[in-house]
């Protein structure tokens, strides 16, 4: 094992996280190589000889040659900063940006902060929170063993942790009636094992649902009964819907907030970014932010460095122009007022939603309960979805998404953030009808 490698793990022996590290995690480090020894040039004293030979990048002047054609594609945005390579965690100042809305966002992790526990590393920038999802599988999981999700649950956490990692998949109805099955995620923590990970979504992918206050309280002293009997627990939240919240009961902080600083045993990892949040699907950037309560610097760094370790050997850094836009939205007045805005309509979508589904019952479709996000999701009594989901294409044009559950269960997932307010009654009619033309043969 590479030296760096042993140093990093000491630095971690006898933590949560190093005691949940996997073998991969163990190995990674973050070289003191081209990366780190052009930071050094950089920051070295001016000199007459000044000159830094150490990145493999074309200069001329001090200025980076770039396109006029690239440079055209960039109108608005620094072109000399726009075609550099970002540092492997992020620009720092988009680091810092992110952080500041991270505090504003959660007034009790905020809280914390101030008082002197600050007890997480400094966002990482990661190339979409897939990949935040996968470096954090690599970090944290090995071959067989468990992790638990919602079924259903978005289709890519099985490829990320049973397909890429071999890991064992403990999948927990997350959903009874109109809430959250507190019972099923206690059952499920307590049949896996002394270590335990587990995968909160919230608002959930493909259900549209969030915990209420009263849920989350109860899901919080679950974890941290849990971690006082003695088990260390990996917790990982995935907020990629963040703030997509439309009632008034909706626990309306990451739970990350109060995770990260909840127990010793507890090793929180927050992933989320601007994908949703900040309606830039396809710039394809999103944070890391991992902690545990007593966190010291020492562990603080040398987690931070294992994740640089994982970007540097896999995608080397962000994309620059990405980080530089979600930087320059913050900056202007007008990003709060259209995210309101935008706001308002998804959330105009998700009442119409709610009175339709409520005004109609059908037999062959039972909604899982949904408060928030993009989505919201059918139960299909009698039938695979999948039946439905080629039905209403083939005869209405209408797309949805067909996920598989539990004990030949199956589910339709419906992205009403897609649907302009005066479809919406339309195609749910024609979801019904569909379901029910298959339900009665």
């Amino acid at each position: 094992m590479n030296i760096l490698a042993e140093e990093l793990n000491k630095a971690l022996e006898g933590c949560v996280a190093g005691r949940l590290m996997s073998g991969m995690g163990k190995r990674i480090y973050f070289p003191k190589g081209i990366i780190a020894q052009s930071a050094e040039a950089k920051a070295a004293p001016e000199k007459p000889t000044q000159a830094n030979a150490t990145i493999g990048m074309a200069f001329g002047k001090g200025k980076p040659l770039s396109l006029s054609a690239t440079a055209e594609c960039f109108k608005g945005l620094p072109v000399e900063k726009v075609i550099v390579y970002a540092a492997t965690g992020g620009l720092p100042d988009v680091r810092d940006a992110w952080e500041t809305a991270m505090l504003k966002k959660n007034p009790s992790l905020n809280e914390a902060v101030e008082k002197g526990e600050k007890n997480y590393i400094k966002p990482v920038v990661v190339p979409g929170i897939t990949a935040g999802l996968s470096y954090t599988a690599d970090l944290f999981t090995d071959k067989g063993q468990p992790v638990i999700i919602s079924t259903p649950s978005w289709d890519n956490y099985p490829l990320i942790f049973a397909e890429r990692r071999e890991a064992e998949l403990i999948e927990a109805p997350f959903f009874q009636g109109k809430a959250l099955n507190i019972d099923s995620i206690k059952t499920a923590l307590e049949n896996s094992g002394k270590q335990k990970r587990i995968l909160l979504n919230f608002p959930n992918n493909p259900s549209g649902y969030a915990p209420t206050n009263d849920e989350a309280e109860k899901l919080i002293n679950l974890i941290k009964e849990s971690a006082e009997a003695g088990n260390d627990i990996l917790v990982m939240v995935d907020d990629a819907y963040f703030g997509f919240f439309y009632e008034d009961d909706v626990y309306k902080e990451s739970l990350f907030a109060r995770l990260c600083n909840l127990h010793q045993n507890v090793l929180a990892v927050k992933l989320d970014g601007p994908t949703k949040e900040d309606y830039s699907w396809g710039l394809r950037q999103a944070f890391v932010t991992m902690g545990f309560k007593g966190m010291s610097e020492s562990e603080n760094a040398a987690l931070n460095s294992k994740m640089l370790g994982l970007i540097r050997s896999s995608v080397s850094c962000s994309n620059t122009p990405a980080q530089l836009a979600l930087l320059k939205s913050f900056t202007k007045p007008e990003t709060l007022v259209e995210k309101a805005a935008f706001f308002n309509t998804l959330k105009e979508r998700y009442i119409i939603v709610r009175k339709f589904v409520t005004s109609n019952i059908c037999q062959a479709l039972i909604p899982l309960p949904f408060n928030s996000g993009y989505f919201m999701s059918f139960l299909c009594r009698g039938f695979k979805a999948e039946t439905l989901r080629k039905e209403l294409l083939s005869k209405y044009s209408i797309g949805v998404v067909a996920l598989p559950g539990l004990n030949g269960k199956s589910y339709i997932r419906v992205a009403y953030s897609s649907l302009d307010a005066e479809q919406i009654p339309g195609v749910y009619r024609h979801i019904y009808d569909a379901a029910l033309e298959i339900m009665q043969g």
